[in-house]
C-alpha cells in the first residue's frame, strides 16, 4: 500500500483497478472515497462498460468529495473512435470543511498512483463536469 502525503494510504485495489480500466477496458468508470478512519483511498464503485455519462454523474454524492476516473469514448471531427482517460475530483460546495481540505491535500499524490490518466478536472458542481465540459476537453 502506498502512503500519500497527508497520511493518506493507497489501498491496491484502487491501482488495479485503474489498470483493468486502461488497459483492458473492463470498467467505463471507477468512484474513490478516502476512508478517513482507515486513512486510505479505497474503490466506492465500478461502473460496466455499458453505463453511460449520466450513471456514473449519479454515482457521485451531491454533498461529499469523491475521486472519480472516467474514459470517456469519442469520435473526432475526422471520424476516428477515441478514448481519454479522465481524473475528476469532486468536491462540492456543500461538503464538508475538513473533507475539502483531506481531499485537497492527498489529490496529487494519489493522481501520481494512477499512471495513464489524460485529463484533469476539478468540479465543485455538476455544471462543471457537464457531457459539454468533458467533450470540450476531450478533443
Amino acid at each position: 500500500m502506498a502512503n500519500a502525503a497527508s497520511g493518506m494510504a493507497v489501498h491496491d485495489e484502487c491501482k488495479l483497478k485503474f489498470l483493468e480500466l486502461k488497459a483492458k477496458r473492463t470498467y467505463r468508470f471507477i468512484v474513490f472515497k478516502i476512508e478517513e478512519k482507515q486513512k486510505q483511498v479505497v474503490v466506492e464503485k465500478v461502473g460496466e462498460p455499458t453505463e453511460s455519462y449520466e450513471d456514473f454523474t449519479s454515482s457521485l454524492p451531491a454533498d461529499e468529495c469523491r475521486y472519480a476516473v472516467y474514459d470517456f469514448d469519442f469520435v473526432t471531427e475526422e471520424n476516428c473512435q477515441k478514448s481519454r482517460i479522465f481524473f475528476i475530483a469532486w468536491s462540492p460546495d456543500t461538503s464538508r470543511v475538513r473533507s475539502k481540505m483531506i481531499y485537497a491535500s492527498s489529490k496529487d499524490r494519489f493522481k501520481r498512483e494512477l499512471d495513464g490518466i489524460q485529463i484533469e478536472l476539478q468540479a465543485t458542481d455538476p455544471t462543471e463536469m457537464g457531457l459539454d465540459v468533458i467533450r470540450s476537453r476531450a478533443s
